[in-house]
Parts: structure tokens; C-alpha cells; sequence
């Protein structure tokens, strides 16, 4: 659970109050910088966490890019076709883009641009972009949180190379999360070559951090830190003494990928970093063994004491090939943290790569019963009550789902509770400590119509309630149709106020944030993530709508481009950040 200390006022009967209750919505703040908005985390004394996404205007650094490379004018040469396919006429060429500004002028050349480097993501002679950060919300205002971004030394400020991912909060303010090193433009010049190039490394590829209510910022060191080394913050919690921080770091490399890395990243070519990036991109599992970690911290955020939670399994001496990864996503008051590990297939003792764990008292617990074919899985949550929330995965009707569940400690009892349907996928992502847990779920018939609505549940109730019933019918107008369709609750607190995030239609806007309309002049429309606030109505009656059409958001087409990549409403951010 993300929140450690008990409201001084809390609802005192649950029975009748929340899900009996409509709920009122309230965005948390316009942010103009971004298309999307989510929260992460909440802390009990309402310190809001969170992360944007599709951000406009993106610096492009074209100086040094040859545009007579045939790389890009194929490039581009598929940009036109795609136009010629809409019935559209493309606005910029090349030359426009290197002499003319129009990088900066004209939508149409921004998006190109945008999706070329994307496309080169595993090419290190490109610029490096990301439409990720972390952000702050706070009376309506959102600000962003730049962790380990830099001011460029190409253009007006950040590098804008990095993602960054803001994970939790304390009841004080004090923040964590994790980053990447910011990608710097260097010279490069190869082995018996005589010109220059240019090429993008970083010193790192993620590392923990911890920031303070006033600023102070304290990187978390991984333990091995060969090539960087890599370490992630997930949660926090604050102690009588300091804090308590956790997270994963990377503790070596297995024989193999250290061979890869010896045959191949000789600096000889290419700059070694580069080299890292690559194979590290190219492996699921990437370069680093990796385990769950235990930071405390005193008053004045000196780490005191880095504890290694651990693997649900000990490593065989010829398992040198994919590297091991457990990781601590959430701790509570008790110190108890959860999260994910490799463990045992109890039927043939090969790795499973992610159970449900929880690291206690110097133990590694995978709790999921595989005996009923459970074979995956990660816990988000526990309450200062040592009850888990996570999901597990299983195949069900023939396609692996994942299903939502909580998890008593002190009694060892997994209760599996009814979702949606029977194979819809669930997730919960919180849970406080009197027993409502939030998340969210797949809603429609079909795997085409499939799509995520928010939950809560009580535990000891029959099955989730769907958080869009407890909304109006209604906005303010009563007669328009409610504005918004929650699709994922991310947090819960001991007011039962739950945050997560909706979707509404706004005006569509282009990568340069300006108003898109049609041929005719008609101004386009598209669904765009919120992230909001629901509070209880105290004695509120669970109104009687009447179903609306479904409204979904279009995740391709004839004219989708690379740029919506970057703003997809992040849904699925969960499933980015907590690994």
C-alpha cells in the first residue's frame, strides 16, 4: 500500500458508505505541455504523484543529419505515399526540414521528424527523444519533476532524451522514482577511419532517486555499476527514524551476455556504450542480473543501511545465459515489501520469470499456488494490515489472462475475486487498510471491443463494482452524456478517495499542440487520458443509465503515424514502470 499512516479522520461505516455512494470526479489539472495525464501515487496527507505523456513541441536537433542519406529520403518517400493513401498532399520536403525551419513551423514536418528517430531507436547515430515524465499536482497546478533530464547544450531546454517514471511518495512529500542518464551528442571517430561521427550515449540506463519536499535530490546507487549498473525506486514509506525505500538493483552479469558484451563492445567501431545499449535492447531480460532491494534512510536522507531482498529460487551454476530479476514494488508501515521474482515451474524446475512474491524477515515468498495453473504474475500492493493486492496470470479459454487477487500474509489464504468476466484481464493496483482494493479490468465482448474500466472492491463482497456505475448520467447540463469513462484506479486512500485515470474527448491537437481540423475546415476530436480525483458523496444514490454507445480510442489506422506512438493514453503504464 501507498499509504502508511492512517487518516485522523476516517469513514466509520464502510458498509453502506462507498459503494452505496456516487462518486464525484474532479481532474486534477490542465496541463498544456501534454496531451495525456496519470497519477501514479497519493499519499495519505494528499501529496499527488504522477507521469504526462505525448508531449508537444519535441526539439529536434537536425545539424547533424545528412538529409542526402538514403536512410531518411526512404524515410520520406513513405511519408509521402502514406499521404497519397489519405487523399492528402504532404506540406514540407526535406529540403524544407534542413534549410527552412519547417521542423519547427509545420506540423506535418515536426511529426515526420518525430517518427524517423523513433524509428532509429536502436540506432545510436540518431538523436534521442522521449514524451515521458514525471510530474507533480498540486491545487490544480501540475509541474513537471525533470529527475535525471539535463538542459541541452543543441537547444532551449531539456534534453527531452529520457524517460522518466515518478513511483511513490511518502505522508511528507518526499518522492521517489527512477530515470534514465540524459544522452549526450559526442564525436566519435571509428578504428581506421578518418572523419568524425556522431554519436548518442549516456552514462546510464536507469537509476533510482529519491527528492525531498524541498529539493534535496539523492540518485540510489545500484551495487554493481559496470557500465552504469542499473537501479529503480518504486516506493517509499516514512519511518519514526528516516525512510524506508525499494526497489531493484543490478547486482552482475551473467557469462554470457558479459561474452556478448567482450566479443563486440570493444570501442573500436562504435563507442562502447552504444554497444551496451544495443544488446541490452535487444534482450528482454537485458544485460543485468537484478534483485529486489531495501533502502533505509535517515532524517536527512543519508542512506544508512542497502539490504539485498533476494530471488524466490537460487540460480543453478549453468544458468548463465538470461539474467535474474526479482523486484520490490511496494513496502508498507511493517516494512513488509512485495513485488515480483524468478521462481521454480514446481512440475519440471525450469525459471518461471515473474511469480507474486513478498520479502519479510529475510525470506522470499512466491505465494501463488501453481498447482491450479497459475504461472505468472507481479503483487502492486500491501496494507499495514499484510494484505496483498496484485494479479496473477493463467490461461484461460486458450489465451494467457491475468486476474486480479489479494493475499493475506498472516493467514496464507489468495482469494481469486469474481472480475468482469471470465476471461477478461484484471489488475489490482491498491489496496488500504480497511479492505477496498481499486484497479482496473477488460470490459466488451469481443477482442476487437476490449477495452479497460476501473474497479473497487471490498474484500468479502461478492465481485468487483465497475466505478463508472458510480458516476453520474449525466454532466452538469443533465443532458449531456457524462464527460468521462474511468479506466484505471491507480489509488486508493482511508477516505476512500480514489485516483487514477479517465478519458474525454477534446479537440485533437498536432505534435506542435495546435488545433487539428479536417479539409473542410471542420475541427478534429480524440480521446485523451485525464488524471482525476473521485470523491464519496456522502448519502449519494447509484443512478439508473441508460448504456451509452461505446466510445473507444482508435489504436491505429490508414493515417496513424509514429508520433501517436508516443501519445497513446499510457493505460497500460503500470505495466511500463513496475518491472
Amino acid at each position: 500500500m501507498k499509504y502508511k499512516l492512517l487518516a485522523a479522520s476516517v469513514l466509520a461505516t464502510l458498509s453502506t458508505s462507498a459503494l452505496s455512494a456516487t462518486y464525484q470526479l474532479t481532474e486534477l489539472g490542465d496541463f498544456e505541455a501534454a496531451k495525456h495525464t496519470y497519477v501514479t501515487d497519493v499519499s495519505e496527507n494528499g501529496h499527488i504523484i504522477g507521469q504526462a505523456n505525448g508531449l508537444f513541441n519535441l526539439p529536434i536537433d537536425i545539424s547533424y543529419i545528412d538529409f542526402t542519406d538514403n536512410i531518411i529520403k526512404s524515410a520520406y518517400d513513405t511519408e509521402v505515399k502514406r499521404f497519397e493513401n489519405i487523399d492528402k498532399e504532404i506540406t514540407f520536403t526535406l529540403d524544407d526540414i534542413e534549410n527552412n525551419d519547417a521542423v519547427y513551423t509545420n506540423a506535418d514536418a515536426h511529426t515526420f521528424m518525430v517518427g524517423f528517430l523513433s524509428s532509429r531507436s536502436e540506432d545510436f547515430e540518431y538523436q534521442k527523444i522521449s514524451s515521458l515524465i514525471a510530474t507533480s499536482y498540486n491545487n490544480g497546478l501540475i509541474t513537471e519533476q525533470s529527475l535525471f533530464d539535463e538542459s541541452s547544450l543543441d537547444y532551449d531546454g531539456l534534453t527531452r532524451s529520457v524517460s522518466n517514471f515518478y513511483t511513490g511518495v511518502a505522508q511528507d512529500g518526499t518522492t521517489v522514482g527512477w530515470g534514465s542518464a540524459a544522452f549526450d551528442k559526442v564525436s566519435f571517430t571509428p578504428d581506421g577511419e578518418t572523419d568524425e561521427e556522431t554519436w548518442f550515449t549516456r552514462e546510464f540506463i536507469e537509476r533510482g532517486i529519491l527528492i525531498s519536499a524541498g529539493g534535496v535530490e539523492v540518485p540510489l546507487l545500484p551495487e554493481f555499476t559496470e557500465h552504469g549498473g542499473t537501479s529503480k525506486a518504486s516506493d517509499i514509506v516514512a519511518t519514526d527514524t528516516g525512510y524506508i525505500v525499494v526497489g531493484n538493483v543490478s547486482v552482475s552479469i551473467p557469462a554470457e551476455r558479459q561474452t556478448t558484451i567482450t566479443d563486440n563492445c570493444d570501442g573500436l567501431d562504435e563507442p562502447v556504450m552504444a554497444c551496451i545499449e544495443l544488446i541490452n535492447s535487444r534482450n528482454t531480460r537485458g544485460v543485468f542480473n537484478k534483485t529486489a532491494v531495501k533502502w533505509t534512510l535517515d532524517s536527512t536522507y543519508n542512506v544508512t543501511s542497502t539490504e539485498l531482498l533476494g530471488l524466490a529460487l537460487t540460480p543453478e551454476e549453468d544458468e548463465d545465459r538470461t539474467p535474474f530479476n526479482s523486484i520490490a514494488l511496494a513496502v508498507n508501515s511493517n516494512g513488509i515489501a512485495v513485488g515480483s521474482s524468478d521462481t521454480r515451474d514446481i512440475d519440471n524446475d525450469n525459471r518461471i520469470y515473474s511469480m507474486p512474491t513478498y520479502y519479510k524477515d529475510g525470506e522470499v515468498v512466491d505465494f501463488i499456488n501453481q498447482q491450479d495453473d497459475w504461472e505468472g504474475g507481479k503483487a502492486f500492493a500491501i496494507n499495514d494490515n499484510d494484505i496483498i493486492a496484485g494479479y496473477a496470470t493463467k490461461r484461460i479459454e486458450g489465451s494467457l489472462r491475468n486476474k486480479l487477487f489479494y493475499h493475506d500474509i498472516n493467514t496464507n489464504t489468495t482469494v481469486f475475486p469474481e472480475d468482469y468476466f471470465i476471461s477478461s484481464s484484471s489488475y489490482a493496483n491498491d489496496i488500504n487498510n480497511q479492505g477496498y482494493i481499486v484497479g482496473e479490468g477488460d470490459v466488451g465482448d469481443t477482442a476487437s471491443t476490449r477495452r479497460s474500466e476501473a474497479f473497487i472492491y471490498k474484500i468479502g463482497d461478492d465481485k468487483i463494482t465497475n466505478l463508472n456505475n458510480l458516476l453520474p448520467c449525466f454532466d452538469s447540463d443533465g443532458e449531456t452524456s457524462f464527460s468521462y469513462k474511468m479506466v484505471e484506479a491507480k489509488s486508493i486512500n482511508e477516505n476512500n478517495e480514489v485516483f487514477g485515470v479517465a478519458t474525454k474527448t477534446v479537440e485533437k491537437l498536432d505534435s506542435l499542440g495546435e488545433v487539428i481540423t479536417d479539409i473542410n475546415g471542420n475541427i478534429q476530436y480524440e480521446s485523451v487520458a485525464v488524471a482525476v480525483k473521485l470523491s464519496p458523496i456522502a448519502n449519494g444514490e447509484v443512478e439508473n443509465c441508460k448504456a451509452p454507445d461505446a466510445e473507444f480510442y482508435e489504436r491505429s489506422s490508414a493515417s496513424f503515424s509514429w508520433f501517436g506512438l508516443l501519445l497513446l493514453p499510457l493505460v497500460g503504464l503500470r505495466r511500463v514502470f513496475r518491472f
